[in-house]
């Protein structure tokens, strides 16, 4: 199967480190009743969002955008040797992150910019790895581009109690000078923006991409699961304001709607990108295959 979408001069290419059942649909979304899961419950299995035992199943990934000028790795995933609580990240020693790299063509030396839409253990894990005890930047010619209110926040945090993925993903690469504090509406070249989408985070950031254009957006975290896009108003449980996340969701969902932007996620399961469409008072996400979208694409440029 592809993992990689070409939009015009752009291709965006999908690193999965891990598509894995994740948390009880009812515990991660507070706000879900019993009632609404069962109506849900057939087509969330049939989309793959689901098991039998109605636990979720996110995809943990990257994406790298090339444009005609850079090659950006946006959101580092999970990463490897690193102390978490959650069973399928603490202590990884697999090798399927750099494997599924380089399988699109790309080695650690080849990013020109890491960006992170926030801080979370699962968006700046590969951000560093462990050399001789240390923790070091995974890609050593890459400029990683962090919102500087997303950093304030979580030093703020960190200075508090220590917040181990900041600690061992994110400060080692303030120490090494490899790191671009920027506002929330900052853009790499003229193909990326930033975004503010706050609410999952405090300075929480989508990725848009296009020449004079939203091509196609990087949702990083305000939006979890296919369900969120039918019930804008279901926030997860890590969403530090979820009235907030609840209130960006719907307006990013609104934006896009009935548009041709690509709407690329970092958790739904496979393809995990799609176009947005209205669907009652929700949305709903029409997932989109790599060949799909570059048969389209063809079809509109005549060829």
């Amino acid at each position: 199967m592809s993992l990689s979408f070409a939009l015009g001069d752009l291709v965006i290419h999908r690193i999965i480190e891990q598509e894995t059942t994740f948390i009880p649909a009812l515990e991660l979304l507070p706000g879900l009743t019993p009632e609404v899961l069962a109506e849900n419950r057939s087509w969330l299995r049939q989309a793959g969002a689901i098991d039998p035992q109605d636990v979720l199943i996110l995809c943990f990934q990257s994406y790298v955008v090339r444009t005609p000028h850079h090659t950006i790795l946006v959101d580092s995933c999970i990463g490897n040797d690193k102390p978490r609580p959650r069973p399928k990240w603490n202590m990884k020693s697999d090798d399927t992150y750099l494997r599924a790299l380089a399988a699109a063509g790309f080695g650690v030396d080849d990013i020109d910019f890491v960006m992170c839409t926030h801080l979370h253990a699962d968006h700046v894990g590969w951000n560093t790895r462990l050399e001789n005890g240390r923790w070091l930047p995974t890609f050593p010619n890459a400029r990683y581009v962090f919102a500087q209110n997303e950093f304030d926040y979580w030093t703020e945090q960190n200075a508090k109690t220590p917040v181990a993925p900041f600690g061992d993903s994110v400060l080692p690469v303030v120490e090494a000078n490899k790191a671009e504090l920027v506002r929330a509406d900052h853009q790499i070249g003229d193909h990326v923006r930033l975004t503010p989408t706050p609410g999952h985070t405090p300075g929480h950031v989508a990725i848009t991409l296009g020449l004079g254009g939203n091509n196609a957006v990087l949702t990083g975290d305000l939006i979890h699961s296919p369900l969120q896009a039918l019930h804008p108003e279901l926030s997860v449980k890590f969403d530090l304001d979820p009235v907030q996340a609840a209130a960006t969701r719907r307006n990013v969902l609104e934006r896009y709607c009935d548009t041709e932007t690509l709407f690329c996620t970092a958790h739904f399961p496979s393809p995990s990108a799609g176009k947005i469409r209205r669907r009652g008072d929700g949305f709903r996400c029409d997932a989109v295959a790599a060949n799909q979208l570059k048969s389209a694409q063809s079809n509109s440029d005549g060829v």
